[in-house]
């Protein structure tokens, strides 16, 4: 896992320690965080690379096949705000792994799958599992890192999102050819189970863990923002947040570009295959290569944002200019259908979903930054990824209808894609404004 250079003591409490050489246990937690996402986004990116095989079993229409894919979104749009709460009252070692277990389960049950109601029922029961994952990964994030390490530490996670997306098209694919797709899911679903072995044995809170050295602790502790300090800011009560402006804000930001992104996962497979007629054995060369440059774009986006904040930038521009910048671009996935050459088409599509990657750390770091105490990062963090979500979940169905209406044209769902990530810009820059919620600002949102 990559590791930042290690710079000159910045606080008081740091130099109080430089006797000490500081630890980084930090990056390796952070390094189990990316592995549970890669492993969750396995999962759930597993029925986008089985649905074309899927579907010639069960007879299933683009409709069916788009509500099918959508499925997971619902009850995992459903379990985030609760989630959130959860993580903040019991904390990520324990609801991670609790979550990863539940998750495995339901990935593996998918194999014994009769028909469209089974099928259903799992990818419902494997969206409740997964929904603590992002949660857990910001409150990780915001409890190990100081502030100015938080958005690249951020894109590190959530680098495993663009892993096991990418690991799912030629894993799967092969598990397939091999084995067929119902013990692909058997195979995929054992994966998580050996991750919670790994998680607790190594996972505890940075001032309980045995190899974090003071000096670290120092330095985790020495730029907390405003969510820990020196009493100045009090708590804003749970359900309160409903309450905030920039908490509707950041749900509402995640609603367009949930709904833009959700195409990589649900369905870019179909796509590829079905309209622009690759084969399987060239999907399986060529469908992941926008998930690997995402990889890079993603953790370009963190230090990016980080660097600006370090450089004295205002959080207010260093944590948008990068969200706001990967919205846009992102949008040229709206020229994909009137581009007739197969390898500019892949460059547009590799474009988008790096363009998505870039802004991805930066929003991931926003529950952080607008929290007034630890106890709210995860509610807020839950918050936000329900909006992504609601994103996530309407964007394969709506797909799907436009597929039926028009024969089969992606123009529309394309076009529908590039004009959300537009809007998804136009929240994070109008609207979102990068502050921590205190009272004050709660009472003046509730007017």
């Amino acid at each position: 896992m990559p590791k930042p250079r290690v710079s000159a003591p910045s606080s008081a409490s740091d130099l109080a320690v430089t006797g000490q050489r500081r630890s980084r246990v930090r990056w390796s937690i952070i390094g189990l965080s990316a592995l549970g996402l890669t492993i969750a986004y396995l999962d759930r990116a597993a029925i986008s690379v089985s649905i074309p095989f899927i579907s010639k079993d069960f007879h299933l229409s683009a409709a069916i096949k788009g509500v099918v894919l959508s499925a997971f979104f619902w009850s995992y749009a459903l379990f985030q705000i609760p989630s959130g709460w959860l993580l903040d009252r019991f904390g990520p070692r324990l609801i991670y792994p609790i979550a990863v277990g539940w998750w495995s389960v339901w990935t593996a049950l998918t194999s014994v799958a009769g028909g469209v109601g089974s099928l259903l029922m799992f990818r419902l029961g494997l969206g409740m599992g997964e929904a603590p994952v992002q949660p857990a990964n910001t409150k990780v994030v915001s409890r190990w890192f100081p502030r100015r390490e938080r958005a690249f530490a951020s894109s590190l996670f959530d680098s495993g999102q663009q892993i096991g997306t990418a690991l799912s098209v030629p894993v799967v694919t092969a598990l397939i050819l091999f084995v067929g797709w119902r013990l692909a899911f058997v195979v995929i679903g054992a994966i998580g189970l050996l991750w919670i072995l790994g998680w607790l044995a190594v996972y505890r809170e940075p001032e309980r863990h045995r190899r974090v050295s003071a000096a670290e602790l120092a330095h985790i502790r020495s730029d907390q923002g405003e969510t820990v300090g020196a009493g100045t800011v009090v708590a804003v009560p749970w359900r309160r947040l409903l309450r905030e402006n920039q908490v509707w804000a950041l749900l509402t930001g995640y609603i367009f570009r949930g709904f833009a992104g959700a195409f990589f996962l649900t369905w870019y497979p179909s796509y590829l295959m079905d309209a622009r007629h690759f084969s399987q054995e060239e999907f399986g060369l060529v469908g992941a290569i926008p998930a690997l440059i995402a990889i890079g774009a993603d953790l370009l986006g963190g230090l990016l944002s980080d660097r600006m904040l370090a450089a004295g930038i205002p959080t207010n521009i260093a944590r948008k200019l990068p969200i706001i910048t990967g919205a846009v671009l992102s949008a040229c996935i709206g020229f994909a259908p009137f581009i007739s050459s197969n390898l500019v088409l892949m460059t547009v599509l590799t474009v988008s979903s790096a363009a998505q990657s870039f802004a991805a750390a930066s929003i991931l770091s926003l529950p952080a930054e607008v929290a007034s105490t630890p106890e709210t990062v995860a509610s807020i963090a839950g918050f936000q990824n329900f909006g992504s979500q609601i994103g996530n979940l309407a964007s394969p169905i709506v797909i799907g209808l436009l597929l039926t209406l028009s024969g089969g044209s992606y123009v529309g769902p394309l076009l529908a894609g590039a004009a959300s990530a537009l809007l998804s810009a136009a929240v994070y820059l109008f609207w979102v404004r990068v502050k921590p919620i205190t009272p004050a600002n709660t009472a003046e949102a509730a007017v």
